[in-house]
């Protein structure tokens, strides 16, 4: 007899939460070249997201001359410390995550007082340098950026994947 009531209750309540807001989306698995924003302008930057970590990473202009990342950063499993706690202790920010690398832009304020979270993939970043500027801004649609990720098992090859190379930022007017 007194479960009846509650059994009223349960589907207002479940009614109530239909029109809360989507979770959070999550970082998707890929890899991504850029021209840093407000950054060195001769100077990709390549952020990758995936299961195995970045190995090498080069700049592959049309003629198929072949430029090294001269940067490459590995962090596997990165964290991000959340909570009400991170918001306003500067010695542990929730921007800056465990190493001083924002990994987890998008993680939401927790409602709790301090915590972590964990994304389960390798994030790796690397930067190359553009060997001819002038060069690459002419024909940038031709190059291609060139990505080789960690190779598994025992013959140990790496797995490797083009991508389009970025848009050059706009010159000086």
């Amino acid at each position: 007899m007194r479960r009846w009531p509650m059994s009223l209750v349960l589907p207002a309540v479940l009614a109530a939460c239909a029109d809360a807001p989507p979770p959070a989306a999550l970082p998707s698995q890929g890899v991504r070249a850029s021209f840093p924003a407000g950054g060195i302008a001769n100077l990709i930057h390549i952020d990758a997201l995936d299961a195995l970590p970045l190995r090498a990473a080069e700049l592959v202009a049309p003629d198929g001359t072949a430029t090294a990342a001269s940067y490459l950063n590995v962090e596997k499993n990165p964290q991000a410390n959340t909570g009400q706690a991170s918001v306003n202790d500067p010695w542990r920010s929730s921007m800056l995550g465990a190493n001083g690398i924002a990994q987890t832009p998008t993680a939401p304020l927790a409602p709790v007082y301090r915590s972590s979270q964990t994304l389960l993939l390798t994030a790796s970043a690397a930067e190359i340098p553009v060997p001819d500027p002038v060069a690459y801004r002419r024909d940038w649609e031709q190059y291609r950026v060139r990505v080789t990720f960690d190779g598994i098992g025992a013959a140990g090859r790496g797995q490797t994947e083009e991508i389009a190379a970025p848009q050059p930022p706009p010159g000086p007017s």
